[in-house]
């Protein structure tokens, strides 16, 4: 489970860190910022970020800027508490920065999919990536993928919906089932934006083995994310969600044996209803079926018994065994 922290930080390290320290407390194996240095990811620019905010693009980010030495001490503050630390690279100085510090992995946003440029720069690095593909379509991810394989990095793909948020039935959990028959044997995973957690369980009953979503302490909290984002009861009921979906996932339609002490009360099996002499026939009117299920003629066999005598006289109420069947 990866809590995307992202830019929920509003620029301000202590609650950097009382983010880490929550997605800590409920399980989360990965906690996920963004780094940016703007001059460096965008020109000067007015444009607002949609639906999203009403604020100028360039405004958020900057005031969302965590400094290197900041960004240094919440990544060694992780490694502290147990926790993997991840970042997105917005630039290619963002993604030198992280790569200084350390990190064990980059994490690519969708917007930077297609960003060959970019891509080719993290990907020479050599370390593990995982890619968000929302806004583009399986054969823009080929593109992604090739430059991957070849720089021979580990890698993963995560669905996503660019929508934030994302309506219901826009998730379009079907495309991680699309992924995963495009590639083969690559990690598919989930970077959610709808409402909840409901999507992303989906998402794990298909197969998806990375979950991401947007985290924050509280929803009344200042920034361009955190209204789409789940706080930590939530997480904490994704993290226990998705490992229980992912443990049910296994196995087929058989019978299993810890299920003979069950089968044994719940299962029916033929019996007498009356009491029958040696050479009668068995009718619907002295055998049935019923509980428990220890006899050894199941109630799926009962229609073979009608019809036939008995072998010995038996009282009512007892199970009738292939041995008090003549010619069973």
């Amino acid at each position: 489970m990866l809590a995307e922290v992202g830019i929920n930080h509003e620029g301000k390290i202590d609650k950097a860190i009382q983010l880490v320290d929550a997605a800590v407390a409920v399980g989360a194996e990965v906690v996920k910022f963004q780094c940016h240095i703007t001059e460096k990811e965008m020109i000067p620019t007015d444009m607002t970020p949609g639906a999203i905010s009403t604020e100028r693009l360039w405004d958020i980010i900057k005031r969302c800027e965590l400094t290197a030495s900041e960004e240094a001490q919440v990544k060694d503050y992780c490694a502290e508490k147990g926790i993997i630390y991840l970042s997105t690279p917005f630039s290619r100085e963002a993604a030198d920065r992280l790569n200084e510090f350390g990190v064990g992995a980059f994490k690519i946003g969708s917007g930077e999919c297609n960003n060959h440029p970019l891509l080719n720069h993290v990907a020479a690095m050599g370390k593990p990536m995982i890619v968000s593909t929302g806004m583009n379509d399986i054969q823009s991810v080929r593109k992604t993928v090739a430059i991957l394989e070849n720089h021979r990095v580990p890698y993963a793909l995560l669905h996503c919906t660019s929508m934030y948020p994302t309506p219901y039935d826009q998730v379009r959990l079907n495309a991680i089932t699309d992924l995963q028959q495009a590639f083969p044997g690559i990690p598919i995973g989930s970077s959610d934006h709808s409402m909840g957690i409901w999507t992303a369980l989906g998402a794990v009953a298909l197969g998806a083995c990375i979950l991401e979503k947007h985290f924050t302490i509280s929803r009344s909290w200042p920034g361009p994310d955190t209204g789409i984002s789940i706080e930590p009861d939530e997480l904490a009921d994704l993290v226990q969600g998705s490992r229980a979906v992912w443990e049910a996932m296994g196995g087929s339609k058989s019978i299993l044996p810890e299920e003979k002490p069950v089968i044994e009360f719940a299962y029916a099996t033929v019996v007498t209803t009356a009491p029958i002499a040696a050479g009668e026939a068995f009718t619907r009117d002295n055998i049935w079926v019923k509980r428990p299920g220890t006899g050894k003629i199941l109630a799926e066999q009962y229609e073979s018994v009608i019809g036939k005598r008995a072998a010995q006289a038996l009282p009512a109420d007892v199970h009738v065994n292939p041995e008090h069947v003549a010619d069973f």
